[in-house]
């Protein structure tokens, strides 16, 4: 499986931009598709997250800013960020796992595959 990330760059605080992950390799119709970042000297943050049955999950500092979506169809999961903010600059990872449970669902290191990152610039 590969997980091909796109759509970072450089943004205006208070900006949008949305990242875009495509997989290939195999279906991951069952799996959860996810999105965590990580800051140079930090460990990966979870971000958000959609279930196998389509829930969503966020982490809480982006809470009512950012959506995920899925397009089980053509094996993609985008996240769309607003309002941004500085503190939201990172390297954006994509992430899937077939047999992740529920309670893990914000722990990295449960995830078996991962994109090659996309960085994301909030400034000023």
């Amino acid at each position: 499986v590969q997980l091909q990330a796109s759509g970072g760059g450089l943004v205006q605080i208070g900006g949008s931009l949305r990242l875009s992950c495509a997989a290939s390799g195999a279906t991951l119709r069952n799996a959860v598709m996810a999105w965590f970042r990580q800051t140079p000297g930090n460990a990966r943050e979870f971000v958000a997250a959609v279930w196998r049955s389509g829930a969503l999950y966020y982490g809480d500092p982006v809470k009512g800013r950012f959506t995920i979506s899925r397009d089980k169809a053509k094996n993609t999961v985008d996240l769309q960020m607003s309002r941004l903010k500085p503190e939201d600059t990172a390297v954006y990872y994509c992430a899937a796992d077939s047999r992740l449970i529920l309670s893990s669902i914000s722990e990295a290191y449960q995830y078996d595959y991962w994109g090659q990152g996309t960085l994301v610039t909030v400034s000023s």
